[in-house]
């Protein structure tokens, strides 16, 4: 689970690891926003009216869904379902409130990583100069970051986003420690009887 304030790199981080590790798949979040320049529906985020989102709600297809900057987002439980049968991990780049829903069904699979900017003036910078926004909507984001790092101690790790090396490196690294941990390793139970048997 990624979550950050809109700008800190987040979504850099999760492309990042997608390109290098095969074993990890992307939650596809569905939302009721208008796509962005250059987002894709179906990979970035599966685009939908607000009555189908509703059906979905309706129908207990979410795993977990809030309202953000007045459109509805919501993480699909059928394909996430579906790679965890097949042995991948599940990358989730989701806000706070996500985090929270998510957390109370599968505590116990979850590892979160909330990722912060170095300042606020970089985030600022961030998110002017990736262009995607009008002033007003980067304006309200700005507003609402505050709010949004004050969960950062709700989440296992936190990774401060100075440098994008750094931050790649550190992301790998709780992955890494993550898939070690023993209840994580499936067969080592097995192994470790035959390893003991007399």
């Amino acid at each position: 689970m990624l979550s950050s304030p809109s700008g800190a790199g987040k979504s850099t981080l999760s492309r990042l690891l997608l390109e290098k590790d095969d074993n990890i798949s992307m939650s596809v979040s569905t939302t009721t926003r208008a796509p962005r320049p250059g987002e894709v529906d179906g990979k970035d985020y599966n685009f939908v009216a607000q009555d189908d989102f509703d059906a979905l709600v309706a129908q207990d297809g979410f795993l977990e869904h809030a309202t953000v900057f007045e459109h509805s987002y919501g993480t699909p439980a059928a394909p996430v379902e579906e790679a965890l049968k097949h042995g991948k991990d599940v990358l989730f780049d989701i806000d706070w409130q996500g985090t929270q829903l998510l957390d109370q069904k599968v505590h116990e699979d979850l590892v979160k990583v909330f990722i912060l900017p170095p300042s606020k003036e970089e985030l600022e910078k961030r998110l002017k100069t990736r262009a995607q926004d009008s002033d007003e909507v980067v304006a309200k984001r700005m507003s609402k970051a505050n709010s949004e790092i004050s969960h950062w101690a709700e989440y296992d790790y936190v990774i401060v986003n100075e440098d994008l090396q750094k931050a790649e490196t550190e992301l790998f690294t709780i992955l890494k420690s993550e898939r070690m941990k023993r209840f994580r390793q499936s067969g080592l139970a097995s192994f470790v009887g035959d390893l003991t048997k007399d």
